[in-house]
């Protein structure tokens, strides 16, 4: 599958982007870095800078229907700056409007709520978006991974760092399955 990594130039929970990125290469899948911008996306481990990746493809110049999957990576900042760009906002909204899986971790749903695809799902994040997730008709749920079914696409939504391993091992899982189809 080729799946899209979408990102903000800054504030990307570094770890949440190269976990699952290397878990997608070592399952034999093409992940492709596509930010809102050309040049370097900013890691971040937490509030500090870490290392820099390159873009390899920017939103409005490429479209969603040449990807088979999404993973939206956290950090605060990331999806802040996401949600805040139509262009992002109008990529992300694609996949659900196709039905193609989407993979959501920490801060990250705060895009998929700009973008109106968490009415009517269940999903989990860092605890601190509960609220705006409820607020935009989602039900928020407390758990390490959550996979929910309910509309066309698949969302893989995970808690926080301490659960990526569960969450590489689900979207890797309901991505494949996917794929079968």
């Amino acid at each position: 599958m080729r799946i899209a990594f979408l990102t903000a130039p800054e504030g990307v929970e570094q770890i949440e982007l190269t976990e699952p990125w290397q878990a997608a290469k070592d399952a034999g899948h093409e992940p492709v870095l596509v930010s809102t911008e050309s040049g370097m996306v900013q890691g971040f481990d937490h509030l500090d800078k870490a290392d820099t990746f390159p873009v390899d493809a920017v939103v409005g110049k490429v479209a969603a229907e040449s990807f088979d999957a999404l993973v939206l990576p956290g950090g605060v900042a990331n999806p802040d700056f996401l949600r805040m760009d139509e262009g992002a906002v109008s990529f992300v909204r694609e996949f659900f409007e196709r039905g193609r899986p989407v993979a959501a971790i920490c801060h990250a749903p705060w895009t998929l709520v700009e973008a109106d695809v968490v009415r009517g799902r269940v999903l989990t994040s860092w605890p601190s978006l509960r609220t705006d997730i409820r607020n935009a008709g989602g039900t928020w749920v407390d758990e390490q991974v959550k996979i929910c079914d309910h509309g066309p696409a698949k969302l893989v939504t995970s808690r926080k760092p301490d659960d990526l391993k569960a969450f590489c091992e689900a979207f890797l899982d309901v991505f494949s399955q996917e794929a079968a189809r």
